[in-house]
């Protein structure tokens, strides 16, 4: 099925809506039908911060579950896709924070240090997540939150119950560690 729904003739629902409707109504086919349309992009999204195949397909299952019962509280206007996310991504959250282990004593200044843009630009997108995914759940978490999705360290905090200081000496700490492990590779030279 493709993703871009093309809408009907004027005055009928997209195909996007009639699934919608239908898991309003708890049509299993619909659900089955919206779960695999959506698939890949939310898979991907809990795939970031899990790195583990099977809990990731668990707290993506439970994220499809929350929305199905949710489903009737979409209003139609805004992103279906985004409404979406935002309960998987709730999912990840609540998963990684009844799994991951923090520190909350840990309050440090965070320190930025970034990859020169030049050396950042030899990087292939797959060799980049190879490496986040080689970080510590709790710092891996913390990074993606704060980079790719762009929450704020008090909005990772609250999301994870740790302090602002602890984010921040998360992220902080994942930066040094994929700057290590870039230099180690050697894609920080210059051609």
């Amino acid at each position: 099925m493709s993703i871009a729904l093309a809408y009907t003739t004027a005055g009928h629902a997209s195909e996007l809506e009639q699934l919608i409707q239908g898991c309003i109504r708890n049509e299993r086919g619909a659900q089955e039908k919206l779960y695999h349309l959506f698939y890949p992009r939310m898979m991907a999204l809990v795939r970031r911060y899990i790195d583990q195949e099977m809990q990731a397909e668990e707290v993506l299952n439970n994220g499809y579950l929350r929305a199905f019962q949710k489903i009737k509280q979409y209003n139609f206007q805004g992103s279906f896709e985004g409404w979406l996310r935002k309960i998987i991504f709730h999912a990840v959250a609540d998963y990684v924070k009844q799994n991951a282990r923090y520190s909350k004593s840990i309050v440090l200044i965070e320190k930025d240090e970034y990859v020169h843009k030049d050396h950042a630009d030899k990087l292939y997108y797959d060799q980049l997540l190879e490496l986040v995914q080689l970080l510590p759940d709790a710092t891996r978490t913390v990074f993606n939150m704060y980079v790719m999705d762009g929450f704020t360290h008090k909005e990772i905090g609250n999301l994870l119950g740790i302090s602002e200081g602890t984010s921040k000496w998360h992220l902080s700490e994942g930066r040094r560690v994929l700057k290590e492990r870039i230099e180690k590779l050697g894609l920080h030279l210059k051609a």
